[in-house]
């Protein structure tokens, strides 16, 4: 993760949440490797509850592919989520029965 740079990277498990628009890291691991500040959104919970963090634009590697797309600042104690817009951006999607990730054979273009 982080464009700026590039050697500087953060490696965990991420939970894959097909609710979550955005992915999320711990703020002060991003903060590390230099990822900066863009904006602020307000972020939706399942509780109802509404939350406005920091966000950074950040390249993304998962399962041999890589995007890049914008990562909140989570708490530092927060647990990393890859949000559903990296997943379908390199063609990859949640089958719900086996509860397992599959590449699509084609990305849709729209």
């Amino acid at each position: 993760m982080g464009f700026e740079r590039p050697q500087a990277s953060y490696e965990a498990l991420f939970l894959v949440d097909t609710g979550v628009t955005d992915s999320m890291a711990p703020g002060d691991e991003l903060e590390k490797i230099g990822v900066c500040r863009e904006g602020r959104m307000s972020y939706e919970f399942a509780d109802g509850t509404v939350k406005e963090y920091p966000y950074g634009l950040v390249r993304i590697e998962f399962m041999g592919e890589t995007t890049a797309g914008r990562v909140i600042f989570g708490e530092p104690d927060s647990e990393p989520l890859l949000g559903v817009t990296a997943l379908e951006s390199v063609g990859i999607m949640v089958d719900p029965a086996n509860k397992t990730l599959k590449r699509l054979p084609a990305i849709p273009p729209k």
